[in-house]
């Protein structure tokens, strides 16, 4: 299943411009940062860290402006952001649901470095004014990642505790309604009360520790989920 997708266009190594331009995309934000912040994250991700410290400074630069919907001169990067497409070769990132598990499939065969996490930063500058401090915000944490592009870069991203996942990432409240038990709440009325979230989790710490029966090699996973769970439900 496809959860976001980001098209561009890049100018080849051999041509004489350097060029940029925007093509389509399915980038999801709701609820923050969404499928689609996860997906900008993590080209953010896998990408700066090929670059040196005086882009990573401009590419910062070029955040914050377009973080406060400023118009970017150009070039920047070197790079010139267009709308024409003619003699460019595409580029095409998705974010992917295997099951539970929220996989990257990014295209590292055209394009540069500099070229992806451009196009990545003024697509998320295509966002609504609302929208674009959060996803701003998971780019940012994406833009110093050193580790694997798995479960634990996007609970990153989403200022997560826990491993993330497509349940949580695509509906956090309903997930961790799950993890405590109390998914026959009726969310039309809200989340439960402080109170019900509370017990539930007590609930859940005692029947996690081995010594009411947990499993001792799951136990600090579980318990882990159930703290991400509480903080989810009583941060609402």
């Amino acid at each position: 299943m496809i959860l976001a997708s980001l098209d561009s266009f890049l100018s080849r190594p051999i041509a004489p411009t350097r060029r940029v331009a925007l093509g389509s995309m399915a980038l999801p934000v709701d609820p923050s940062p969404g499928f689609g912040g996860v997906l900008l994250g993590g080209i953010l991700a896998r990408f700066a860290r090929e670059l040196d410290d005086e882009m990573i400074e401009e590419v910062t630069w070029l955040a914050a402006e377009l973080r406060a919907g400023r118009r970017i001169p150009q070039p920047r990067l070197r790079h010139r952001l267009q709308s024409d497409r003619v003699g460019l070769q595409r580029s095409r990132h998705r974010l992917v649901g295997v099951g539970e598990t929220v996989r990257f499939e990014l295209d590292e065969e055209r394009g540069t470095p500099a070229q992806h996490v451009l196009c990545a930063v003024y697509a998320a500058g295509t966002l609504g004014d609302a929208q674009r401090p959060a996803i701003f915000d998971a780019m940012a944490r994406g833009l110093h990642w050193r580790g694997e592009l798995g479960a634990s870069l996007v609970a990153h991203l989403g200022g997560r505790g826990v491993d993330a996942g497509v349940s949580m990432v695509g509906d956090p409240i309903r997930w961790a309604l799950g993890v405590l038990a109390l998914g026959n709440v009726d969310r039309a009325r809200g989340v439960p009360t402080r109170h019900l979230v509370q017990r539930a989790y007590r609930d859940g710490l005692r029947g996690a520790h081995p010594d009411h029966g947990g499993d001792g090699r799951q136990a600090a996973e579980r318990i882990a989920q159930l703290v991400e769970a509480r903080r989810i439900l009583l941060a609402k």
